[in-house]
């Protein structure tokens, strides 16, 4: 009995964490982050993102923008939230805009990590995906494409001139799987 108890409160426990997740980063504001520690956040990710995997350096040289979230928490027991900051690094290496990825999902799941990723726009038409007024439903465009390192070696500068394509790194924790299915992407303020 002493058993079925714990492990009821343990799912109460990563359900609520789950639900406060998501109400944070769902939201149009920004979870407290200044933009300086976004921008600061986002250059490291990326720069070890590309000491990691040449690929991604090279997709980035022809990138008109690559949009990184450093750090994603994910979170859930049947019911799970995800949610994280980022910014859009333009091929100058300035940055103007900052957004939000946050998420719910529901199904055969339990566990908690710690992500990043970074989705490298080729085109125009990215551009307009995530500055939709609404937000942009990522899992659900058909010009998205999850690199992983089967897909990375046969890059070619042949084929990267369109879509959208996606690098997770730096992943810890215990949660099956990676993936963008069900997450928004929203323009988000933060204070300076």
């Amino acid at each position: 009995m002493k058993r079925i108890l714990h492990s009821l409160k343990a799912a109460a426990g990563l359900i609520l964490a789950s639900m406060t997740l998501s109400q944070c980063a769902t939201g149009p504001t920004s979870s407290g982050a200044s933009a300086s520690q976004i921008s600061s956040d986002s250059r490291v990710a990326l720069r070890q993102l590309y000491a990691s995997n040449p690929k991604a350096r090279q997709l980035g040289s022809h990138a008109k923008g690559i949009l990184v979230f450093p750090s994603i928490a994910k979170g859930g027991f049947i019911v799970g939230g995800m949610g994280g900051n980022g910014a859009l690094i333009r091929p100058d290496g300035s940055i103007q805009d900052y957004y939000q990825t946050g998420g719910l999902s529901y199904g055969l799941q339990a566990g908690v990590q710690k992500y990043g990723y970074a989705l490298f726009l080729m085109d125009r038409e990215a551009f307009a995906n995530i500055n939709r007024a609404d937000g942009w439903e990522v899992g659900s465009s058909p010009s998205l494409t999850v690199v992983d390192k089967g897909m990375a070696s046969s890059l070619s500068t042949t084929t990267i001139d369109k879509g959208t394509y996606a690098f997770f790194f730096n992943q810890t924790g215990l949660m099956g799987g990676l993936g963008l299915q069900g997450s928004k992407i929203t323009r988000i303020h933060p204070g300076r």
